[in-house]
This record gives structure tokens, C-alpha cells and sequence, in this order.
């Protein structure tokens, strides 16, 4: 036989094995490490910018176009647009998971290129952006002064300047987002001035066009027989304030010249002033940095925190560069903590292992059968391209209990022969492995095959299951290769027979122990036979067990509580300010110094950067705020309260009394990607074209509908058409018999009042925008309108405010769709004791009463992808079970005996459900992929009985004599494979600190399921392998069962 030429050549064996822990150190040295793998959805975000816009014009002239193009593009999932009356256009293409986010990109750019002829020019002329997201945010980082010796303006593009190329060039970092306005040079008009000579915006923009510009002037001497040749050199845009000041705008028959700075002031400025930024409650600038998809996140924030040391080191005085988040704080702790569970797992399987085995040697086996397995399978990650992240890492814990069986199969079948008499090792292990070979790659293959269907699942859930089945099934198959070589090659070195006396005739404590040990053994192994005795009397019992298990799960897999991710503890909070609609950013600017001073002594937080103008969903408004809060690290917050959700319920305590404004408190998404923070997020859709206010109207009642339920926390929506506003009308018939253009009215009061993009600038390396606005002091309100005037046909200056009407009114702050429908997002959380999938539940419930006909909705983010699951984990384990059932088929030729396997499943689920409802947990993505290594463990475990009762029928015992000594035979090695993967789990269990309830729900599940699983598999399989063997025997009897003496 194969395995006698390992038995016979144990270098050989150890030369496979170390190959393989070699080559899974090269892996492991090569491996990125990271949270998650990328799990979002490929996106694709489209940006453009119509100066002076409000959020209607953006929709209709830029939005619809582009929406119109770019729906149905390749393996679109989804589209969401947002208009803002700052005249920014977003839209966001999320494609289908598995899809090359570098073709999504071309394929959009495609589309909008199409699009760009049904654009107005000012937006084609500022450009429409097209840009892959990068879904993994690493680091946040805050320029900041301590001593405000800086203003924001300046830290920004200091920023953006000196910081955004380094960390650009960092192999590895997708995108650097700066938030805040790129320097602009303003020139900010006085209309009064403009006037009295008889000028308008438009001849501002005309003057920069004439003279800034960039010519190419050519060289003389070229192409002839001069001896030198000259470049003309034009000195092309100006650079510096002066020489704009003295631009001629005109120059008079009598020498008089009429400069730029005679009519307006002219400064370095921002593009816009949109955005206010603080850090610990200096000035400050902001960046998020984004790594791209395979990288390796610790090696890219190792090179990102030196070259932030070697910035700070180079920086002015009274500037500081400061960590605001990073994703490494949270993964160094949550793999350490993985890491350390692994370890203690791994003491705790061998302690197992010895405890039955009584032999030091015999234990060194398996101990490295779990290294060779576990190393080695870091090489398959590598060549898979999957990375070291949580879920490979947790399936790396699981697998120990597992790894280790096959080794310890051998081990037990080798010291069985020692038992009856054998003194030689090489024979033992020989004859004991005839007779186990296939038995051992059987039941490698049965718990293999459970990883397989799952691996075909598509989707954020798929990729979950095939990162963490492929590690397992891998692992598995390196242990049965370590099973058939390594371990045989030692038992056959260094296993010998038990001595079972010292010297003297005395028992060392060790013998001592095990003898005690061995006769409680027997002990429990006498009433365990009695147990199963008494079954194989009642079957009727053993059936109606089967029968109440399945009824158990059923009704438990409906009442726990469904998640997609446990929520951890990332140590960073954000905060959402929202103030009245109208407020301009001075005033929201006030409630943020009131929210500031209330949190900003909280002990557990350690920095926080704040911005007025954007919320924490990234959406700009005069009347929005955010704070992003770094907790400190977790060692430091080990007491009563210092936990993540006691930080917000304190912020939430301590911001209570403000009353201006209301006050959101959320932490980041687990997923990167998905959202800008944890709960839910769905679009209430118009899909009968129906009026803002009325879908306003209804989506506040369905908020109320939302709130009035125990599941849900805090459902709430920022959208408001309360926001004052002026309609404005022009009057035609005047502006005709006046002379004047009505598109000249507009567009004056666009230029003074909007402002215009009118030219460039290159400063500092880089191109900056021109930009030609009226003075703050001409735009106040709307008497300022009486100020601008507008020329008519003859060249006379007639005042702009007579062809204009104004009509108090009230709108929004910026318009949304979703799938070309107008929305209005709402976000909200599960409320306290309840799930993500129970809230879920609820709002499905409440949408079908409180929308009428014509009104839908659509979840977002994380909730979308939950939701979209639906029923997954029973088909999961449907298809997991099947293919297990198709495999005993072939492996026992019948349709029935399977079943006695098939049957010990539903136990061990029932028990992992009935855990998971104890300690409180959800039935999320990391419990069911725990459930699914049960499924094909338990069935691993019982073909040791099925099996074993099989062949003793075919030799010739009665079925029940078969079963009876089966349960026999098997009740030592069961209870050493269940034993060690419970004890294999309990650091898991009982998890502490970060990622915690990741291991929890992974830890729980899988102790409650081996629990009962292993009890029903040990008195319930024998009698139900009776049943169905008679059954077969009497109605199925095809071949002879007994072999012929």
C-alpha cells in the first residue's frame, strides 16, 4: 500500500512536511493582511459642479442627463444622485460583486462622454469627474494648529500642497481625500463701481480671457540660415495679485486706463467658503486615505505612519499632524486577539489529546499535524489571492479541533493494537492503517464536500463563505495528507506500548492519574451503553427525538434574531450635527462650539477634528456639522462604561439640552464600503412623479410608523423643504421694450450674486481656479439686488432689480434619486436587544401600510445586502446537507443508511441555536459559517459509527449487535474529536475585548452545536443506523449485506 512507503521511508515524510510549513511561511510572509477582504460592491462616482446652481437647476441640467446615459451601464446593480444648491452634482454606480471596478470606470466614462453635449458649458468647462471608490478607508489624518497661528484655508492647501503627493505615491494608497476648498483667486467685484463705467460680469470674464492666457509664440531663426535662434517666450497666466489688480479692462482716446483693481478687489482666497474645519478645536485640515484592492493594509499604514514622522518632522512651527482614525489600531488589536486565541486553542486541543492518549509521544504527533496544517494552509491563501483578514484567521481557529482528528485517528488506531498485544510499533502502525486509509480520506472528503456549494454562492455573503470554506477545506486536506504520511512515519519511530508501573512496583502520578482517568472512563462508558441499549428498545424515542429537533430548529431559525456582521467596538465615533433649515454656516458654526463644549472633556475620548458645512454622510449644507471622535486605545478602556456605545450614550446624555439642533450619534460600518456608518439606510422612492412635499409628507409618516416599533432606534431623515428661498421671475415684456436680453439679466445676477469660473491660475505647482464674484457686502440680501445693474441694447446701465420679481418661497437643500426616481433618504439604527435583520423585518412590515400606491423604497448600503440575502442560511444548509447525503450514498451504495448520518445534523444545529438564544446572539454571517463546519464535522463524526456498524454487519453480526459495537468501538474517538473541538472553541466562547463579538458568535454556535450534536451522535445514530439498515435488509435487499465466511 502507498502509505507503507511513508511508513518505511520516514525522511521522505518529514522532507513533505517540512516543504509544506516552508512554503507556508513564504506565503505567510507575502500575505496582505487586512480587515475584511474586498466584500463591497464595485462603485463608481461621477461629480460635477454648476457654480451657482441650486439644487433644482443641478437636477434637471445636470443630473438627468447624465442619469439618463449612464443607466443600464455593464453589471449596474444600482444608482444614487444627489444636487445640493452649493451646485455640486454626485452620482454613485454600485455594480455587481466580482465585477473589475477598472472596466466599471471606462464603461461610465464611456457614458458620460456621451452625455457631455447635453451639459451646460459652465459644467463641461469645470469638468465632469469620473473616479473608481475605493471602498477600504485606512487612515484619517488632521493637519492642525495648536496655537492658531494657521487659518484652515491655509492648513488645506498646505495639505494639499506638501502632504496629498507624498502619501499619493505610496504604493498601495487608492485615494487621498482632502476635505475643504483648493486655493482660488478671487476677484470680488463692487457692483456700484461696475456701474459707473457701464460694466458687467460677462466683461470681466471677457478681459481674463483676452489676457491670461497661455500662447504659444514660436522661434525665430528656425528652419533658416541665421546663426541663433530665439524662442519667443510669452510670460502667459499671471501669478501674482498685482498683475490681476492691473489688467486693462479699458484704455481711453486721452490716456485715461481703467484697471481690474478700479472695480474690484483682488486676493488669494478658497474656491469656496462652504467648509469650516477644527481639530481639537484649533484650525485644522482633514484627509481620508483609501487603500486599493489586494494591497496590504499594515504595510501600507507602516509606510504611511513613516512618512507622516518624516512630514511632521519637516513642518513650520505651530503645525501638527495628527491621527484622527486608523484602521491598523483596530486590526492589530483584533488579530493579536485572534492570534492569542489561536494559541491558547491550540494548548487547550493538545491538553484534550493527551488527556485521552496518556503518552507525551503519542500527543507530539497530532501537536504537529495541527503546525504542518495550519502553516501550510498560508500558502494556499497566498496562491488563492485571498488575505490575512479576520475571516481567514477565524477559519484557521476553527479548523484546529478539526486538523487534528485525522492524526488522532491514527494515533488511537496504532495504541489500539498496542492493546491487544502488539510490541512491535512499525507492525502496529501498518496493520492499524490497512484498514483506515480510506476510512480517513471518506471522511475527509464528506467534511470538504460541505465547503464546496457554498463557495459557488455569489454576492458580499458568497465571498464570506468562500474565504472562509476554501481555508477550511484546505486545512483539512493538508491534515489528511500529514495523517497519511508524517504520522504514520512517527508512530511507526517513537510510539511505544504502555509500560503501566514505575520502579518498585509503584505508580508515578501520571499513571496514577490516567488509571483514575480510564476507570471513570469505563465507568461512563458502561451507562452510555445502557443509554443506547435502551434506545435500541425504543426506537420510537431515538425517532421522535429526530422528529422534535427538526420541529426545535425550524422554530428557532425563524425566532433568532438575523445579522450580516456583528457591530464591534472600532474606536471611533461620529457625530451629526443638523441646525434649523436656513441657518448659514455662522450661526450652525455657534451650535457646534455648544456641542463641542459639552463633549469635549468625556475621559474616554483622546482627539476629535470637526467640520461646519458637511455632515458625517459627506453631504454639504451651510446648516450641517460633523465631528469624527478617536476613542483612546482599548487597554486604556477597560472599566464600566468605557465602551464604545456607553462613549455615544453619554454624548447623546450630555448634548440632550441643545435644543437647536438635532444631534445623531453613530460609529463606522464593519464593512468598508458600505455606508459612512453602522444601522440602515433605504431611499423612499416617488414612482408616480408626484411633488417633493408630498413625498416628504409620506416619508414622514412612515418615519413615525418606523419609530412606533420596539425594533427600531432613531429613524430619521436630514431632507427638509422648509429651507427659505427666492423664486425668481423675470419679466420678459420690460426687458424687451427696454432693450435688454433676459438671458443678460440672469446671467448678470449669476455672475455677481452666483459667481463664475472665469480663468486659471498656476501657483505653487499647481493650477488653481479664477474665480469673479460681487463682494459678500453686495449679496446680503435682497435689497442688495437694487445695487447691480444690467446694460440694455444702447449702453446705458439700468437697474437689474426692475425687470426682476422675488416671491418668498420655501425648498430644499439638495434633491436626490435613486434609479432615476426622486428619494428621500432615511437612516436609523436597531434599537437596543434587537438586530439589524429584526429591524429590517419591521420596516418591511410598516412600508406595506404607511406607503400609498405610487411611493416604494429601496434599502442602501449594509441593509440592502442584508436584505437581499433573504433566506440564505436555509438554503446554505439545505445544499450543504444534500451533498453530503449524495456522497454516504455512493460511499455505503444506499439510499437509506445516509440518513442515520443525515439525522445527527438538525441536533447540533438545534444546539447551536439554543446557545446562541442564551447568551443573546444574532444568527449572523460568522454563526452560520461555524454552522456549516458543524454540518460536515457532525457527519464526519458519525460515518465513525455508520461505518464501523457496516462492515461489522457484512461480517456477519446481527444489526443490532453491529450497532452495539459500534457505539463501543467509537465512543473513545468521538468524544476525543468533540472534546477537542469544544475545548478548541472556548477562548472563542468567552471572548473578551476587540472583535469580541465576532468570536462570540462564531465560539457559541459552534460549543452549543458540537454539545448536542455529539450526545445525539453518540445514542441516537446507532439506533436509527438499525432502523434504516433493517429497513433496507427487508424491503431493499438487492445484494447479500453478510460477506460469505
Amino acid at each position: 500500500m502507498v502509505v507503507k512507503t511513508f511508513i518505511d521511508r520516514p525522511i521522505l515524510s518529514g522532507v513533505i512536511s517540512v516543504a509544506i510549513i516552508i512554503v507556508g511561511l513564504i506565503g505567510l510572509s507575502q500575505l496582505p493582511v487586512e480587515q475584511f477582504p474586498d466584500i463591497a460592491p464595485p462603485t463608481v462616482r461621477v461629480t460635477a459642479t454648476y457654480t451657482g446652481a441650486n439644487a433644482e437647476t443641478v437636477m434637471k441640467s445636470v443630473i438627468t442627463p447624465l442619469e439618463e446615459q449612464l443607466n443600464g451601464v455593464e453589471n449596474m446593480m444600482y444608482m444614487t444622485s444627489t444636487a445640493t444648491n452649493t451646485g455640486s452634482a454626485s452620482i454613485s454606480v454600485y455594480f455587481r460583486q466580482g465585477t473589475d471596478p477598472d472596466m466599471s470606470v471606462v464603461n461610465v466614462q464611456n457614458r458620460v462622454a456621451s452625455a457631455q453635449g447635453l451639459l451646460p458649458a459652465e459644467v463641461t468647462k469645470s469638468g465632469v469627474t469620473v473616479r473608481k471608490r475605493q471602498n477600504s478607508s485606512l487612515k484619517s489624518l488632521s493637519l492642525y494648529s495648536p496655537d492658531d497661528s494657521y487659518d484652515a484655508n491655509f492648513l488645506t492647501n498646505y495639505m494639499k500642497i506638501n502632504i496629498e503627493p507624498q502619501m499619493s505615491r505610496i504604493a498601495g494608497v487608492g485615494e487621498v481625500n482632502i476635505w475643504g476648498a483648493n486655493y482660488s483667486l478671487r476677484i470680488w467685484l463692487d457692483p456700484q463701481k461696475m456701474a459707473q463705467y457701464g460694466l458687467m460680469p460677462s466683461d470681466i470674464a471677457a478681459v481674463l480671457a483676452e489676457q491670461n492666457v497661455e500662447s504659444p509664440t514660436g522661434t525665430l531663426g528656425a528652419e533658416s540660415a541665421n546663426t541663433f535662434q530665439y524662442v519667443l517666450k510669452y510670460r502667459g497666466r499671471y501669478e501674482e495679485e498685482s498683475d490681476y489688480e492691473n489688467m486693462v479692462i479699458r484704455s481711453l482716446p486721452n490716456g485715461d486706463v481703467l484697471r481690474l483693481k478700479d472695480v474690484a478687489c483682488v486676493e488669494l482666497g478658497a474656491e469656496n467658503y462652504a467648509l469650516l474645519s477644527q481639530t481639537g478645536g484649533h484650525p485644522g485640515a482633514n484627509c481620508m486615505i483609501a487603500q486599493t484592492s489586494g494591497s496590504n493594509a499594515n504595510e501600507i499604514i507602516k509606510e504611511i505612519d513613516a512618512v507622516t514622522d518624516d512630514i511632521s518632522a519637516s513642518l513650520p512651527k505651530g503645525m501638527v499632524l495628527e491621527d484622527i482614525m486608523s484602521t491598523k489600531d483596530f486590526l492589530d488589536a483584533s488579530i493579536a486577539n485572534v492570534v492569542e486565541t489561536l494559541l491558547l486553542a491550540i494548548v487547550l486541543v493538545v491538553l484534550v489529546v493527551y488527556l485521552f492518549l496518556h503518552d507525551l509521544r503519542a500527543t507530539l504527533i497530532p501537536s504537529l499535524a495541527i503546525i504542518v496544517s495550519l502553516v501550510g494552509t498560508f500558502a494556499f491563501i497566498y496562491v488563492a489571492g485571498f488575505s490575512l483578514n479576520l475571516l481567514t484567521l477565524f477559519a484557521i481557529v476553527l479548523v484546529i479541533g478539526t486538523v487534528v482528528d485525522n492524526a488522532i485517528v491514527v494515533v488511537e488506531a496504532v495504541q489500539a493494537k498496542f492493546d491487544e498485544g502488539y510490541t512491535s510499533a512499525y507492525r502496529a502502525t501498518v496493520d492499524a492503517l490497512n484498514g483506515l486509509t480510506s476510512a480517513l480520506v471518506t471522511t475527509t472528503i464528506v467534511f470538504m464536500a460541505v465547503f464546496i456549494p457554498v463557495c459557488f454562492m455569489g454576492g458580499t455573503t458568497g465571498t464570506f463563505y468562500t474565504q472562509f470554506g476554501l481555508t477550511m477545506a484546505v486545512a483539512v486536506a493538508i491534515s489528511l495528507l500529514n495523517a497519511l504520511t508524517l504520522s504514520p512515519a512517527l508512530c511507526a519511530l517513537i510510539m511505544k506500548p504502555r509500560a503501566g508501573k514505575a520502579v518498585d512496583g509503584k505508580m508515578k502520578f501520571s499513571d496514577r492519574f490516567h488509571y483514575a482517568f480510564d476507570r471513570s472512563f469505563r465507568h461512563i462508558s458502561g451507562k452510555y451503553e445502557r443509554g443506547v441499549f435502551f434506545l435500541f428498545r425504543h426506537k420510537s424515542v431515538a425517532v421522535g427525538a429526530v422528529v422534535g429537533a427538526c420541529c426545535v430548529l425550524v422554530w428557532l431559525m425563524n425566532v433568532t434574531k438575523t445579522g450580516l456582521v456583528p457591530q464591534e467596538d472600532m474606536g471611533t465615533i461620529n457625530v451629526n450635527v443638523q441646525t434649523s433649515p436656513g441657518c448659514n454656516l455662522n450661526e450652525t458654526e455657534r451650535v457646534m462650539d455648544e456641542v463641542e463644549e459639552a463633549i469635549r472633556d468625556i475621559p474616554q475620548i483622546k482627539i476629535y477634528s470637526r467640520v461646519t458645512g458637511k455632515n458625517a454622510r459627506h453631504d454639504q449644507s451651510a446648516s450641517s456639522g460633523s465631528y469624527t471622535i478617536r476613542l483612546k486605545s482599548w487597554d486604556e478602556r477597560t472599566g464600566k462604561g468605557d465602551d464604545l456605545n456607553s462613549v455615544m450614550e453619554e454624548i447623546y446624555r450630555r448634548t440632550d439640552h441643545i435644543k437647536a439642533a438635532q444631534i445623531r450619534v453613530s460609529t463606522s460600518p464593519m464593512i468598508s464600503g458600505y455606508g459612512t456608518s453602522d444601522g440602515f439606510e433605504l431611499y423612499v422612492q416617488d414612482k408616480k412623479g408626484g411633488s417633493v412635499e408630498d413625498l416628504l409628507r409620506y416619508t414622514k409618516a412612515f418615519i413615525e410608523a418606523m419609530n412606533s416599533r420596539p425594533e427600531i432606534s432613531r429613524a430619521y431623515t436630514t431632507f427638509d423643504t422648509k429651507y427659505p428661498q427666492f423664486m425668481v421671475e423675470v419679466d420678459a415684456v420690460l426687458c424687451k421694450r427696454n432693450g435688454v436680453s433676459p438671458s443678460d439679466v440672469l446671467n448678470t445676477l449669476s455672475g455677481y450674486v452666483g459667481g463664475s469660473y472665469s480663468s486659471n491660475l498656476n501657483r505653487f505647482t499647481k493650477l488653481y481656479r479664477v474665480m469673479v464674484q460681487a463682494s459678500p457686502e453686495y449679496r446680503l440680501d435682497a435689497e442688495a439686488l437694487n445695487n447691480i445693474y444690467v446694460r440694455n441694447s444702447s449702453g446705458e446701465m439700468t437697474p437689474i432689480s426692475q425687470y426682476l420679481t422675488l416671491s418668498r418661497v420655501y425648498g430644499t437643500e439638495s434633491l436626490s434619486r435613486f434609479n432615476l426616481f426622486s428619494a428621500i433618504s432615511v437612516y436609523g439604527a436597531p434599537a437596543d436587544g434587537y438586530s439589524s435583520g429584526q429591524a429590517i423585518r419591521a420596516i418591511k412590515e410598516v412600508a406595506q401600510i404607511a406607503l400609498p400606491e405610487g411611493y416604494g423604497y429601496e434599502f442602501g448600503g449594509m441593509a440592502r445586502e442584508e436584505a437581499s440575502t433573504g433566506n440564505t442560511t436555509t438554503m446554505v444548509f439545505i445544499i450543504c446537507i444534500v451533498f453530503i447525503y449524495l456522497i454516504l450514498c455512493a460511499l455505503y451504495e444506499s439510499l437509506l443508511i445516509p440518513f442515520a448520518v443525515i439525522f445527527s445534523v438538525p441536533f447540533g444545529l438545534a444546539g447551536s441555536f439554543i446557545f446562541a438564544q442564551l447568551w443573546g446572539l444574532e444568527n449572523n454571517i460568522y454563526m452560520q459559517t461555524g454552522l456549516i463546519m458543524l454540518i460536515g464535522l457532525l457527519a464526519k463524526t458519525a460515518i465513525l459509527l455508520t461505518e464501523y456498524a457496516s462492515s461489522k454487519r457484512k461480517q456477519g453480526l446481527s444489526i443490532t449487535a453491529a450497532a452495539m459495537s459500534a457505539a463501543k468501538a467509537r465512543l473513545r474517538p468521538i468524544l476525543m474529536t468533540s472534546l477537542t473541538m469544544i475545548f478548541g472553541m472556548l477562548p472563542m466562547m468567552f471572548a473578551r475585548g476587540v472583535g469580541a463579538n465576532g468570536n462570540i458568535s462564531v465560539g457559541v454556535g459552534t460549543v452549543g452545536g458540537m454539545l448536542a450534536g455529539t450526545i445525539a451522535l453518540l445514542f441516537v445514530v446507532p439506533s436509527l443506523f438499525i432502523l434504516f439498515q433493517y429497513v433496507q435488509e427487508r424491503f431493499l435487499p438487492g445484494r447479500s449485506v453478510v460477506e460469505p465466511q
